[in-house]
């Protein structure tokens, strides 16, 4: 077994399913809005979430490299839950909130035309939909499943 970090195959797993994950986001949302932005690719929100990717690929693997019973698939299996928990739950009602600041800020703009208010819109996509987390979760187990035996082999 190498303990060279380069040849970690869970930590490399995640962070190609993050990275896939990310550079599909413009591809899906012109599919789905019908227009290519490409600061998708940075951003956080939308389909598929790089978060749920980067913890599904890096548990999966972690089961096929340790197996079912070890203490590091317990640990990795929490925190993905954890993850994808704060995602669909904390992270999406932050975004609602701020969808509802950045209306009662255009609306308060309208009332001081005269340059008195500043608007300032906050981050909408925040979160992720179930479906996103899903989608996210697919991405994730395919590049752990079959990117731990590539790594496994360099």
């Amino acid at each position: 077994m190498n303990n060279d970090i380069l040849h970690s195959a869970p930590l490399i797993t995640g962070l190609v399913a993050m990275l896939a994950a990310q550079f599909l986001k413009p591809f899906i949302g012109m599919i789905w809005q019908k227009q290519f932005d490409w600061r998708m690719m940075k951003s956080t929100g939308g389909m598929p979430s790089s978060h749920t990717a980067f913890v599904i690929a890096l548990t999966t693997s972690i089961a096929l490299v340790d197996g079912l019973g070890s203490v590091s698939f317990a640990i990795s299996l929490v925190f993905a839950l954890i993850i994808i928990h704060d995602a669909m739950g904390v992270r999406r009602e932050a975004g609602r909130q701020a969808e509802v600041i950045n209306d009662w800020s255009k609306q308060l703009s309208k009332l001081f035309e005269e340059g008195q208010f500043n608007e300032e819109n906050l981050k909408t996509m925040l979160g992720h939909s179930f479906s996103q987390v899903l989608g996210g979760a697919i991405l994730g187990f395919l590049a752990g499943f079959f990117g731990t035996p590539i790594v496994q082999n360099w």
